[in-house]
């Protein structure tokens, strides 16, 4: 992104790749539908994809960190919420704009396409232990489709999922969190975008923390409570913690994504390994990890 300074205070111009040209067409959607979650563009270029946005405020993780993070995630999420259910009823419109479809009768199809796509890296760049944990992962397989027909039928439904939402992705002024940079975004279930948010915030913010860590289960608790009309508290996490594992399916081929439009010298290594450990995170105990 692009900064420059006006009269009006700081704008900020992004110009978005192949793979997310649909983030311009999405802004001006959620404009329309949830417009107290997201920045109000100031102007749209369709063609060339690229939209000029106002100043936000800072990120969260420029202004917290450790149990002020957590508080402020706890603060910030059912605003998030409120956005997912307004966006709920437009999730066709969603696949017309070009969001990538993750949702659960397409997932035992996307694992499929993200094991040939780590075979490929791990075939140019791996060693025996990555072939492996290939082989590993992609034993899943029918496990894999068992857990996505678990998932289809639980509460929820579909609707926009950010696809990376951690504390750089979320603006704060005036005590009014934003969501922004919505070019990883999928068609998921719901409370598949608490796999990076929690993900992030126990492995980093909170030091690794256990899973049970009050603090963790606050911000687990403050989204969560936004469906509370759906199904019972323990349904909801059940259904949360199944998302979160399938959607590190969608975040290997996120992953894939962008290695894809760098240029091969720009790759580090950390983040040609990131497919594959997504993959081989579907089996651990913890329904959260991988990068």
């Amino acid at each position: 992104m692009l900064c420059a300074p006006t009269t009006g205070g700081r704008v900020w111009l992004k110009a978005e790749g192949p793979n997310q040209a649909f983030e311009v067409d999405l802004y001006e959607l959620l404009g329309k539908v949830a417009p107290a979650g997201v920045l109000t563009p100031l102007a749209i270029d369709a063609e060339r994809a690229w939209v000029l946005l106002p100043d936000g405020g800072q990120t969260l993780a420029e202004l917290l960190e450790g149990d002020a993070l957590a508080a402020a995630w706890a603060d910030a999420l059912p605003r998030y919420v409120a956005l997912q259910r307004a966006v709920a009823p437009h999730a066709d419109r969603l696949l017309e704009l070009g969001v990538t479809d993750m949702r659960a009768a397409t997932i035992p199809g996307r694992f499929a396409q993200a094991v040939e796509v780590v075979r490929g890296y791990v075939d140019a760049h791996g060693d025996d232990e990555d072939r492996a944990a290939l082989t590993r992962a992609a034993a899943l397989g029918p496990q894999v489709a068992v857990w996505a027909r678990e998932l289809a039928g639980a509460p929820g439904g579909v609707t926009l999922d950010h696809g990376d939402l951690h504390a750089r992705n979320v603006l704060l002024r005036d005590g009014r969190a934003t969501f922004f940079d919505w070019g990883d975004s999928v068609v998921a279930h719901p409370f598949s975008s608490m796999l990076v948010t929690l993900t992030v915030l126990q492995k980093r913010a909170l030091d690794g923390c256990e899973l049970d860590d009050p603090r963790l289960l606050a911000v687990r608790d403050a989204y969560l409570d936004g469906f509370a009309d759906l199904a019972p508290h323990g349904e909801l996490v059940e259904t949360l913690e199944l998302a979160c594992r399938l959607a590190k399916i969608g975040r290997a081929l996120t992953w894939e994504w962008v290695i894809r439009s760098l240029r091969p010298a720009d790759v580090v290594d950390e983040w040609r390994r990131a497919p594959l450990a997504c993959l081989r995170s579907l089996a651990d105990d913890p329904y959260l990890g991988g990068p």
